[in-house]
């Protein structure tokens, strides 16, 4: 099993928050931008892969327990995501290719 930090390296994701924190174990991820779906569904081992960036993402990633969230298409977390995140400490993600091929190398690198 890989932990958050060794997966950002391995995918080449872009840290906005949390490059200093303790980094939780990844065993997947879970796409989605429906944030109730989220809450339900995501198991607390996977990443949240996702282009919203508002800080009701980083409260259903705290929520839900998620050990990240990473962001896809290049987007940006918002001012008070960002603030949010810190007060919160979760991790914030980026990775420039879609959602779908995100998600498709996490699950490579995860394979092993």
């Amino acid at each position: 099993m890989m932990n958050v930090h060794e997966l950002a390296a391995a995918c080449g994701f872009t840290y906005f928050n949390g490059k200093e924190l303790e980094a939780r174990p990844v065993e997947g991820a879970y796409c989605c931008d429906l944030l109730s779906w989220v809450i339900g569904r995501a198991g607390d081992q996977d990443a949240l892969v996702t282009v919203m960036s508002n800080p009701n993402v980083i409260a259903v990633a705290v929520m839900a327990d998620l050990p990240c969230v990473i962001l896809t298409e290049g987007v940006r977390p918002d001012e008070k995501a960002l603030e949010k995140a810190r007060e919160n400490d979760v991790i914030v993600l980026s990775s420039s290719e879609p959602t779908y091929a995100t998600a498709l190398k996490i699950g490579k690198v995860l394979a092993g």
